[in-house]
């Protein structure tokens, strides 16, 4: 039986974010269900670095449609949870419905993925990141410790049932020890 992922995001999320490990799970086989605010086509965005800038540039990158709204998902569904950074997580996390969808991925011990800016959205469950370690963005390093987690200065980090990481270089890693979560 196929391996059923949730991913939830919004608009502004990372392109390679989404895109990558969305794409890496369907060749895998798993089933993947992209869930935001609305059903809609998300509009992506691509953050870099130019120099002499003192943080990231973001452009309008590719689109992709949502399958699904968070009021219409049912966690236990699901096996696991990706979390994509970008700007989504900053307006995400104030939908009514999705701290229970959260949550029922920690309290059910199910794999979670979160990368990037990911960090803002498990802030919306402070109870269950406190005692965690896990790594992110360094700018969301506040998000983490006011959860009273440990943050992990390193691009990747597994700790429990969560692989985190800083941001889109790391997909690599992140992906593949996302799945072996997942086995």
């Amino acid at each position: 039986m196929s391996k059923k992922i949730l991913m939830v995001t919004g608009d502004a999320v990372e392109a390679l974010e989404i895109f990558y490990p969305y794409y890496r799970c369907l060749e895998e086989g798993f089933d993947v269900t992209i869930a935001s605010p609305s059903v809609k086509k998300l509009q992506t965005v691509s953050h870099d670095f130019i120099e002499g800038m003192e943080t990231y540039v973001e452009k309008p990158a590719y689109g992709i449609d949502s399958h699904v709204a968070f009021s219409s998902v049912n966690p236990s569904e699901y096996d696991g949870l990706i979390i994509p950074g970008g700007r989504a997580p900053e307006y995400i996390r104030l939908e009514e419905s999705l701290p229970n969808i959260v949550r029922h991925f920690f309290e059910e011990n199910k794999p979670v993925g979160a990368i990037c800016h990911a960090a803002q959205v498990l802030s919306i469950v402070p109870d269950l990141m406190k005692g965690r370690e896990y790594t992110a963005y360094a700018a969301c390093k506040p998000d983490v410790t006011v959860c009273g987690a440990t943050y992990i200065d390193e691009p990747l980090h597994t700790h429990e049932n969560l692989v985190s990481g800083h941001a889109w270089p790391d997909l690599p890693g992140f992906m593949r020890e996302f799945i072996n979560l997942l086995k």
